[in-house]
C-alpha cells in the first residue's frame, strides 16, 4: 500500500470516528496538493469548527514542515476554525494536538510520541472542550 493510500485510509478512519460522535465531518481530497490552504478534515457540531491535519506513523516521531503549520494556520484564520493536528502512532489511539503543543525544531516541527501522550487529547476530550 502506498503512503498516499495509507494517509487516505487514516483520514477516512478519523472521519468515521467523528461521525460516530455526531460531528459532521468532510474530507478534503488532495488537501496538501492545492495552491490554496486546506486541511485534511473539517468537523463541526454547530458550536465549534475544527480544521484537522491527519498524520499516521509507525515511528515514534512525526516530522512536519513549516509549510504544514502555515497552511493550517492560514486556512483557520480565513475560515474561522480551530487548528488541530491528529496523530496516531503505531496502532495507538488518535491524539489531537494544538499547534502550540508541537515542538519547533531547527528545520521544522516534530511530534514526539511521548510528548503527544502527555499533551495530546483523545477524541472524547477534544470534542467536549
Amino acid at each position: 500500500m502506498s503512503s498516499k493510500s495509507k494517509g487516505t485510509k487514516a483520514e477516512r478512519e478519523l472521519l468515521h470516528l467523528f461521525w460516530a460522535k455526531e460531528w459532521a465531518t468532510i474530507r478534503s481530497a488532495g488537501s496538501g496538493s492545492m495552491k490554496y490552504p486546506g486541511p485534511d478534515l473539517i468537523a463541526s457540531n454547530k458550536a465549534r469548527v475544527l480544521a484537522i491535519e491527519c498524520k499516521s506513523t509507525k515511528k515514534n516521531k512525526q516530522y512536519l514542515e513549516e509549510y504544514d503549520i502555515k497552511q493550517l494556520k492560514d486556512f483557520c484564520d480565513i475560515f474561522g476554525a480551530e487548528p488541530w493536528f491528529a496523530v496516531r502512532f503505531s496502532r495507538k489511539d488518535w491524539l489531537f494536538l494544538s499547534i502550540e503543543d508541537i515542538e519547533k525544531t531547527e528545520t521544522g516541527y516534530v511530534i514526539d510520541s511521548k510528548v503527544a501522550e502527555r499533551r495530546g487529547l483523545l477524541i472524547d476530550e477534544l470534542i467536549k472542550t
